[in-house]
């Protein structure tokens, strides 16, 4: 009887070692398996990052976008009311201060014979003065020659749009009514 009792003991314990061995090799796949679905998971999350940096990047460059196109239509709104404004003074300088006519100051002529200078309008004459002092604000300064007419400048000087230079009373400026 203890020889049979010895038996299935033996026999008992072959199947528990072969069930331990089975259940080893269970546990080294699980672990496998485990192993892998957490790299997966590693890999899948990093893809994650990757892409809300990149859809972050996006909106930014979408933003950065919409803002661009609105500055952009600011922009187009200001040179279009640039233009309705010097169209407009442009109208008013045409209707309220005309040029000379030729024909009233023969008398102050010396001599008929000689061509005129070509007067230029006092719409002309801001817009070489505000050009002058955009273009290069450290010399905003023109020369008055005799396509100026005196009195147009004298109207800018009194009236305190423009400025004679200090040392060149044949030079002037446009007031920089933006400082």
């Amino acid at each position: 009887q203890l020889r049979k009792v010895r038996n299935d003991l033996e026999m008992v314990l072959s199947i528990v070692q072969s069930k331990n061995k089975q259940l080893e090799k269970d546990l080294k796949r699980e672990q496998q398996w485990y192993d892998e679905q957490k790299q997966m998971l590693d890999v899948l999350n990093q893809i994650e990052e990757e892409t809300s940096t990149q859809v972050e990047q996006l909106s930014t460059k979408s933003l950065k976008t919409t803002e661009l196109d609105k500055l952009k239509n600011k922009i187009l709104e200001l040179k279009t009311y640039k233009e309705e404004l010097l169209s407009a003074l442009g109208e008013f300088l045409d209707e309220h201060f005309p040029l000379p006519e030729n024909g009233k100051n023969t008398k102050n002529k010396k001599s008929s014979a000689e061509p005129d200078v070509e007067l230029i309008t006092l719409q002309e004459i801001l817009e070489i003065l505000i050009n002058k002092l955009l273009t290069t604000p450290h010399e905003p300064y023109i020369t008055i020659n005799k396509s100026f007419w005196p009195p147009y400048i004298e109207l800018l000087l009194r009236s305190g749009m423009a400025v004679r230079h200090l040392e060149d009373p044949n030079r002037v400026r446009l007031q920089a009514f933006h400082k």
